[in-house]
């Protein structure tokens, strides 16, 4: 009796395993988590999915180089920035940035320094995205800088709030942005008229600096902070060419924007 049952035993497991153990050197195949294939079009309940997945590549950096954004996520991108996820990313940003700029210890000798970008930043362009597809359309230069020239753009709150906790702090404010040299008047009026007051320096691109990338721009005007002897201690933008390069600052607070990427 205990010869059959060992030898039933034997012959259940050998052909349990038979698969397994044809290849002596052949290990059993990995178990893998499988997710469904994306698509390239989506529509219904896929939609929300989806874009929400694209947003949060684009915020993370994750994307190549993009100009618009999908064709499916525009409803999305829409309901996104006029509704309260927008505002509530925002505010996550503004207290977390807070947090770090009350905990620094500054060095001393007045040149702690948070850096601050405008568009998206500081003010809000969503007037102008609201009659340009959220991003949907290319980028028209000439329109937006229209747009500028009105000098109405409205404050973001939490970067308002922000704004004023590092100036009760004790940081110098300098502010790094994109903009055209020959705008400085109208960004001046518009930031005072919107409640930004008392920074110490506004930068804004020169002529002969039009052609530069974004990332290399604002690189260089960083370099040119710490050669003076400046400490970046924040540095706030809503693009990772705000953030990113050399001479970065201690803390780095990027601001959610789906509508538009400037590499």
């Amino acid at each position: 009796m205990k010869i059959c049952v060992i030898f039933l035993v034997v012959y259940l497991f050998s052909t349990a395993f038979s698969d397994e153990t044809s290849d002596p050197y052949l290990l059993p195949e990995p178990s893998i988590l499988q997710y469904p294939s994306e698509h390239n079009k989506v529509d219904g309940d896929e939609a929300n999915l989806y874009c929400r997945s694209w947003r949060f590549a684009a915020e993370t950096n994750n994307l190549a180089p993009w100009s618009t954004i999908p064709e499916e996520c525009a409803d999305y991108v829409k309901d996104y920035v006029m509704g309260r996820g927008y505002s509530t990313d925002l505010e996550r940003v503004s207290e977390e940035a807070s947090i770090f700029a009350s905990s620094v210890e500054f060095s001393g000798d007045g040149k702690d320094i948070w850096v601050f970008d405008i568009d998206e930043t500081l003010l809000s362009n969503l007037p102008y995205y609201i009659d340009h597809g959220f991003g949907l359309e290319l980028f028209d230069q000439s329109e937006f800088d229209k747009w500028v020239e009105r000098g109405v753009a409205p404050a973001i709150a939490p970067s308002l709030k922000l704004y004023q906790r590092v100036i009760d702090l004790g940081y110098k404010i300098f502010l790094l942005t994109g903009r055209k040299e020959s705008h400085r008047l109208v960004t001046v009026e518009n930031l005072i008229n919107a409640g930004f007051q008392n920074w110490d320096k506004l930068i804004l691109r020169s002529p002969d600096e039009q052609h530069k990338m974004a990332t290399l721009y604002k690189s260089e005007k960083r370099d040119e902070m710490v050669k003076e002897g400046y400490t970046i201690r924040g540095n706030s933008g809503d693009q990772w060419s705000d953030l990113l390069g050399s001479s970065m600052s201690q803390r780095s607070f990027k601001l959610p924007n789906p509508m538009y990427y400037i590499p």
